[in-house]
Parts: C-alpha cells; sequence; structure tokens
C-alpha cells in the first residue's frame, strides 16, 4: 500500500447480483458514502489494501449515487474466506500510478487504422485513456458503440485528449452504476 495515501478504513456487506448467471463467480460491495468521499475522483479510482486482511488491488467503478462499488471475483472471496451477506472490513489507498487499461479489440484495431489519433492516444495519460475506455464500453446498444469507438478516433485525430460530455461518476447520466443486489441465503463463495 502506498506510503503516501492516507489509508481508508471501512466495513461493507457482500452483495450477490439480482440477476446472476449460473456461470457468474463474482459478487460486489458498495462502498459507504463517507469512504468514497476520500477518493481523489468521483470516477473510476484504482486502489490496493485488504480485503477482509487479503492484500488485492482493484479499479473502483462509480455507482451514480456518489459513491463506487467494487466488483469481487470468487477467487478473492475464497481467500478472504467471505460470502453473499458478509461485512467485509476493506482498508485501502489509490495506488500512486494509475495502471495502464486493456484496450478493448474494436478500439485497437480502429487506433491502429488512424494514425493521428494513435499518436494523441499514445500521449495522453492512463487515466485518459481509461475514461476514453470507459465511455466506449458505457454504450449499451452495438451500433453506439461502434459510433463511440469511430468518433473516439475524430476526437483524437483532431488533437482533443479528454472525452467531453461523460459524466464519469454517472451521477447526471445514470450511465454508470453499481448492479443490482439480489436477494438470497448467504453462503460461502
Amino acid at each position: 500500500m502506498s506510503a503516501t495515501q492516507p489509508r481508508i478504513l471501512t466495513r461493507t456487506k457482500l452483495l450477490r447480483p439480482a440477476d446472476p448467471r449460473p456461470t457468474d463467480d463474482w459478487t460486489f460491495l458498495v462502498l459507504p458514502k463517507d469512504a468514497s468521499s476520500q477518493l481523489p475522483s468521483r470516477g473510476m479510482v484504482t486502489v490496493e489494501g485488504t480485503f477482509n486482511g487479503v492484500p488485492f488491488t482493484a479499479t473502483l467503478e462509480p455507482d451514480g449515487q456518489r459513491s463506487h462499488w467494487l466488483r469481487v471475483d470468487g477467487k478473492l472471496s475464497k481467500a478472504a474466506g467471505v460470502g453473499v451477506g458478509d461485512v467485509i472490513a476493506l482498508a485501502f489507498a489509490p495506488v500512486p500510478k494509475e495502471p495502464e487499461p486493456e484496450v478493448p479489440a474494436d478500439l485497437k484495431t480502429a487506433l491502429d487504422a488512424a494514425p493521428k489519433a494513435l499518436a494523441v492516444w499514445q500521449d495522453i495519460t492512463a487515466v485518459a485513456r481509461r475514461d476514453w475506455i470507459q465511455w466506449i464500453n458505457s454504450a449499451r446498444q452495438a451500433v453506439t458503440r461502434s459510433r463511440r469507438v469511430q468518433n473516439a478516433c475524430s476526437m483524437l485525430a483532431s488533437g482533443k485528449r479528454r472525452v467531453c460530455c461523460f459524466d464519469l461518476s454517472g451521477v447526471f447520466s445514470k450511465g454508470l452504476k453499481a448492479p443490482e443486489g439480489g436477494v438470497g441465503r448467504k453462503s460461502k463463495v
């Protein structure tokens, strides 16, 4: 954990998605607003710390309610010995340097075909790249996603370094939110 960032300590309940598929092996948690308010951004923030005493690094996502949520994979839940309905102790801080985001295949293909856009893409920060990717990934329909990939390349080629008109917190557009929590019996993952 970063020595320069103060640790955020909180407790919150582990939830199951309301409509999990049989193959889903993940749960999630929503940070209490007082813990989330200590983060440097209402948008995505990568943190490192402990999840019920187990070290983890993950990217928190905005929940559209001025807080953040975390997708918890089954491996982390199992290592921590927790399941749906358990209250989790978290201690975390933002990472000193945001990691490079994974570029979706459709965006990578489009950038490779647009040298000016690619040059700007390579010159912007990892956080800016992540925001462009988040904007593209938040599209709900394939046609919208395709249009956003094209628009991103056009805007980048014109020198635009940050995506505009995209509410990174989800508060105003409701484009970003935590999954709906489902009811179900408490079970160890």
